[in-house]
């Protein structure tokens, strides 16, 4: 089946989210929300989130699930806001544990953080199965970006997070903590297993060198003939080597640390302290 895709660009971030509507029904999933938030004033805003919501309540909407593909390091998540405002259960992989574990040591979260998941709804598994209204997901476990990555295909519609990008623009950095070059290129090529015709749908987009316009949907045909990182049959040593090199030249993004912070709490801020605000932590020399 093939599933009608609702794309909805955020500049700031160069994020795409997602609403994946059963055609059918009126049933759909949201696909890594955003929660703006501008760092140098510590202030959040719902307005890419609310762009979201009023596109499900104009079509009369039922949403089944929230879908994390991974723990962003780019944007926070507005999973639990979009939750409370038209329902749906959050799900991200299992391997958040892990992701959780690390992260929770990196900014000393203290045995009160849970690192068990239990922020989500539901942890996902290699295999897993789910239904949008009469439409069938399935989960494939795609790390080596980060250990808990996912891929969900959904119909003929496979939502990649960052694992990949458009053709020109080649595929996920590396070299966040529990990350792997070798890791990714066996994970890409479970994706690009999957039928020639099968849509992709990117995380993000920054618009390749030569392009004028963003995009986020591509097909798997496409990215096995003319993906600049792993297209055309580079071997796992060819794209290995390059990655490494890569990586080293990038930056960290510009909002890691507030992300990492609330994504690994399924989107919810750090517990606010005695005086009843909430803050971030910043680990000096700790990323």
């Amino acid at each position: 089946m093939k599933p009608d895709v609702k794309a909805f660009f955020d500049a700031a971030t160069f994020t795409v989210s997602y609403v994946v509507k059963d055609p059918g029904s009126t049933a759909c999933a949201i696909v890594d929300s955003v929660l703006d938030f501008d760092y140098s004033s510590g202030r959040t805003d719902t307005k890419s989130a609310d762009e979201v919501i009023a596109h499900v309540k104009a079509h009369g909407l039922e949403v089944a699930w929230i879908l994390e593909t991974h723990v962003h390091a780019d944007h926070l998540s507005a999973a639990p806001y979009i939750q409370q405002q038209v329902g749906g259960k959050i799900g991200i992989g299992d391997r958040i544990k892990v992701v959780q574990d690390t992260f929770g040591k990196i900014f000393n979260e203290g045995t009160e953080f849970q690192r068990d998941g239990s922020q989500f709804d539901k942890l996902f598994v290699e295999g897993d199965t789910f239904t949008v209204g009469a439409l069938e997901g399935r989960v494939l476990h795609t790390p080596g970006h980060t250990p808990a990555c996912l891929t969900y295909v959904i119909g003929d519609a496979a939502f990649v997070g960052d694992t990949l990008f458009m053709p020109d623009f080649g595929t996920a950095r590396c070299d966040f903590p529990g990350g792997s070059a070798e890791t990714l290129y066996a994970s890409i090529q479970k994706i690009l297993a999957l039928p020639d015709e099968t849509r992709i749908f990117v995380g993000h987009d920054y618009k390749a060198p030569g392009r004028d316009e963003y995009a986020w949907e591509t097909s798997v045909a496409e990215e096995k003939a003319r993906n600049i990182h792993i297209g055309g049959g580079k071997s796992a040593e060819e794209f290995v080597r390059m990655r490494t090199e890569r990586d080293a030249t990038l930056a960290m993004p510009k909002l890691i640390i507030p992300s990492l912070q609330v994504n690994m709490r399924a989107g919810q801020m750090p517990p606010a302290d005695e005086d009843g605000k909430t803050y971030l932590k910043v680990p000096v020399n700790g990323l």
